[in-house]
C-alpha cells in the first residue's frame, strides 16, 4: 500500500511559540513512522520536550535493525522500549535544567507497514480515520475522560467541560511512562489523520471529513485544515500529518 502524506505545523493566531513537532520517516525497507508531539503549553519548555521526543524517535527508527519489526508484537515491543527510553531522557534533562522543570509532551507514534498500523498514544493528541465514515481511533488521556469512565459526567458533558484539556498522561513529566498501544488495519482507499488538539479542539471530525474527501490536492487539504482552525480562533498550535492510502495529486 502506497501512502502519500502532507504535514503541517502552524503556530496559530494567539501563541507566540510553536510547541508542536511533527515528522514522517520512511526506511529503505518500506516501514513508515509518523509522529505528532504537542509540548505541554502550561509548562516550561514544551517545545524542548516535543523536539527531543520527535528527533529521538526518528533517529532510533531509522537506525533500528529490521528484526525489531517482523511482527505486530515486536513492533509494539520496540515502540514501548524506545518511548520509555526517551521519557527517561526528557525527564532527566528537565531535572538538570531548571528552565525546563515540569516540561512534557503528548505523543502519537504510528508505525505503518502495508495494511498494518501500530499506534502508540500518550496524552490528548488524536488519530482519526476516514474510510466511508469518520472515526476517532484514540481516546484522550484526560481528566474528563476519567470522570466519564467513573460515571460522574456524560460524554456530552465532557466535550464542554472547563477542564477538558487537563491530561493525565504525558511523556517526560514522570520517571516512567506507559504508552497505550493500538493496532489498526488500514484499508484502501483511506485517510489517516494524526493531529494535536489545536486542530481537534477547533474542527469537528465531520468538518475534517468534508475537507479530506474533497477533490483538492493533498497539500491543499492540509492548508484548508489549518485555515479553518485559525478561522475558528486559532488559540493553539495546529499540527498534523494527513496520510492518504490512495494515489492522488500531492
Amino acid at each position: 500500500m502506497l501512502f502519500h502524506y502532507v504535514m503541517e505545523s502552524d503556530t496559530g493566531k494567539k501563541r507566540e511559540v510553536n510547541e508542536d513537532r511533527v515528522a514522517v520517516h520512511k526506511r529503505p525497507d518500506g516501514l513508515l513512522l509518523a509522529l505528532v508531539a504537542d509540548g505541554m503549553g502550561g509548562h516550561n519548555a514544551g517545545d524542548v520536550a516535543s523536539e527531543m521526543t520527535v528527533a529521538a524517535m526518528g533517529r532510533l527508527f531509522m537506525e533500528a535493525d529490521s528484526g525489531h519489526f517482523v511482527s505486530a508484537a515486536s513492533k509494539k515491543k520496540w515502540l514501548d522500549e524506545k518511548i520509555r527510553l526517551i521519557n527517561s531522557d526528557v525527564f532527566r534533562y528537565a531535572g538538570e535544567h531548571p528552565e525546563c522543570k515540569g516540561m512534557g509532551t503528548t505523543l502519537i507514534a504510528a508505525l505503518i507497514e502495508q495494511q498494518s498500523c501500530i499506534i502508540c498514544h500518550i496524552g490528548d493528541s488524536r488519530v482519526y480515520t476516514f474510510n466511508g465514515k469518520a472515526e476517532q481511533i484514540t481516546r484522550d488521556h484526560s481528566y474528563v475522560n476519567v470522570l466519564v469512565d467513573n460515571g460522574e459526567i456524560s460524554e456530552e458533558e465532557a466535550e464542554g467541560h472547563p477542564k477538558k484539556n487537563w491530561i493525565v498522561r504525558a511523556l517526560g513529566t514522570e520517571p516512567g511512562i506507559e504508552g497505550e498501544m493500538l493496532e489498526l488495519e488500514l484499508k484502501d482507499p483511506m485517510y489517516l489523520l494524526i493531529c494535536s488538539d489545536g486542530l481537534s479542539n477547533k474542527i469537528t471530525k465531520e468538518e475534517i471529513a468534508e475537507i479530506v474527501r474533497s477533490s483538492a490536492p493533498l497539500s491543499r487539504k492540509g492548508k484548508d485544515l489549518v485555515d479553518l482552525a485559525n478561522d475558528k480562533g486559532g488559540e493553539d498550535n495546529i499540527s498534523f500529518v494527513l496520510l492518504a492510502s490512495k494515489a492522488e495529486e500531492v
